[in-house]
């Protein structure tokens, strides 16, 4: 379980930064998620579907990375804590890289949380727990 979690995560990696750049293929991004999910921030808990409009919040998504000058997107480790046979917990950690003017890049280290399950050897993201990334980047000067 953990190979196959730790190679989902770096291509979910690849479609980061492949939306970071304007280039992602939203369905595959969109393909990563089960048909529904659940999100819990500081921010509350949401629920959403994997439906037409979720590529489409997701290109929102990165066009707002884009605007914080968010240059790179870098899976560190990935850990996952087995539920059942289909089931985990993936502790995902993140570095974040913005670029500013005149300054060198600001790198910012965060983990993500990940529910996920493995439906005919597929990981689906079924649900994820984050922290507060307004206060982060308002923390590194990047709002």
């Amino acid at each position: 379980m953990e190979q196959t979690i730790t190679a989902f995560f770096r291509q979910y990696q690849q479609h980061f930064q492949q939306g970071l750049q304007g280039t992602a293929d939203m369905a595959s991004v969109a393909a990563s998620y089960a048909p529904a999910f659940i999100a819990a921030s500081p921010a509350g808990v949401s629920t959403g579907h994997n439906d037409v409009q979720l590529p489409q919040v997701m290109e929102q998504g990165f066009a707002r990375y884009r605007q914080l000058g968010t240059r790179d997107m870098l899976l560190r480790e990935v850990h996952v804590v087995p539920i059942n046979a289909l089931h985990c917990l993936a502790h995902v950690g993140w570095t974040a890289s913005y670029a500013r003017d005149g300054q060198g890049d600001i790198r910012i280290d965060f983990e993500v949380h990940y529910l996920m399950q493995l439906l005919d050897g597929k990981p689906k993201i079924f649900g994820w727990v984050a922290g507060d990334e307004e206060t982060l980047l308002r923390e590194h000067g990047v709002v």
